[in-house]
């Protein structure tokens, strides 16, 4: 019994033993693994920060509006009698668009006209009848205040003719008929819009603080979503004598050169208008930057030395102060000097001395203005 009793407690001495060394493998096994990826290699794209020149400049959202526009419409109710126009042509000053019936007016003025006629002549045989002293003085000036009152009945009919007869106020494209022949049209209605397109304003706000800077005859650029690749240049025509109460903001008008008809009253773009003198600052991509509650960060690339992977490079995190943007870029006012290797994508995965290495095989996009097809000052 005592034999068979130290051969069990030797089994098991021998089982809890491989037991205890499996595991104690194991952990040697991890603290290894652990070691050996402490640090692990990070691949990021990086580039050395250098100054870019910016040009001194202003933008605000702005809105276009054509140089003259209107509502056609009527000063005399009357029916539609001949549409001489067709929607959406280009027109002269003084052309006919619409012909009212107005039968009646001409009637009555050609009765005035022979009314006229008929006193001129009375007036005239009046005369002679007074060289001769046939008839009085007093009767030779009723006939003269009689034909003058005639002329101006003949003269105010004749207005009242032309009146029926609608005719473009100037130059300019008409816009979507809203009448028909044999429609009666009450005074006021609209029969077509007319809008002078070259050259077309556009009205932006800036704030007061800009007014040290705005000035008439300063360079402006228009982009809108409707032509991305293309832009529209004018210069400052006007700058309202009054800021706002409410908003504090400044109302400025530019003139731009239309010239294609692409730029329509209405619609809505980006005024960009040239202020002075580029200036110098430190730029990023924006992607570069670590945008946070507490602070905004960048990574600087530092290089530690080599071992058997090769160079060490190592992240550092640097609390920045940022400035304007342009484009993809942001300008850094503070936190960086030139010639610092900053991490532009991939820090992520960073933290402080996170190992990385550099690959700018993809890179972000980094220009501080998108060129369109036609830009330039």
């Amino acid at each position: 019994m005592r034999k068979r009793m130290f051969i069990m407690l030797f089994c098991l001495f021998i089982l809890f033993g491989l037991i205890f060394l499996f595991k104690a493998m194991i952990g040697v096994l991890i603290k290894k693994s652990i070691a050996e990826n402490k640090n692990p290699i990070i691949p990021v794209s990086a580039m050395k920060v250098e100054f870019s020149e910016w040009p001194s400049q202003l933008s605000a959202s702005g809105s276009l509006r054509a140089i003259k526009g209107v509502n056609v419409t009527t000063e005399l109710a009357g029916m539609v009698q001949t549409i001489y126009f067709i929607p959406g042509s280009y027109v002269k000053e003084g052309r006919i668009l619409v012909q009212l019936n107005a039968g009646t007016e001409i009637g009555q003025l050609q009765s005035l006209e022979a009314q006229a006629a008929l006193a001129k002549i009375t007036l005239d045989r009046d005369k002679k009848q007074y060289a001769i002293r046939a008839v009085s003085k007093q009767q030779l000036d009723t006939d003269f205040e009689n034909l003058q009152n005639l002329i101006g009945q003949v003269k105010q009919q004749a207005a009242t003719v032309a009146k029926k007869t609608l005719r473009a106020p100037f130059t300019g494209r008409l816009g979507i008929n809203n009448v028909n022949p044999g429609q009666y049209l009450n005074t006021g209605d609209s029969v077509t819009s007319l809008q002078t397109l070259d050259p077309i304003y556009v009205d932006f706000y800036m704030p007061q603080q800009s007014l040290s800077v705005l000035k008439i005859g300063l360079s402006t650029k228009l982009t809108t979503d409707a032509y991305p690749h293309k832009s529209f240049f004018g210069k400052i025509t006007t700058i309202n004598p009054q800021v706002e109460t409410g908003t504090r903001n400044v109302l400025v008008e530019a003139t731009l050169q239309n010239k294609q008809l692409d730029l329509a009253p209405g619609m809505f773009g980006t005024v960009t208008v040239v202020t002075g003198n580029p200036k110098k600052y430190l730029t990023l991509p924006q992607t570069a930057v670590a945008f946070n509650p507490y602070g905004d960060i960048v990574y600087i690339v530092k290089n530690e030395g080599k071992d058997e992977k090769g160079p060490i490079l190592t992240a550092t995190p640097a609390f920045v102060i940022t400035g304007e943007t342009r484009g993809d870029q942001i300008a850094i006012l503070k936190g960086i000097k030139e010639g610092d290797m900053i991490v532009t994508s991939g820090q992520l995965k960073l933290k402080k001395g996170s190992r990385v290495s550099i690959n700018n095989s993809l890179v972000p996009e980094n220009n501080p203005h998108p060129i369109a097809l036609n830009d330039h000052w």
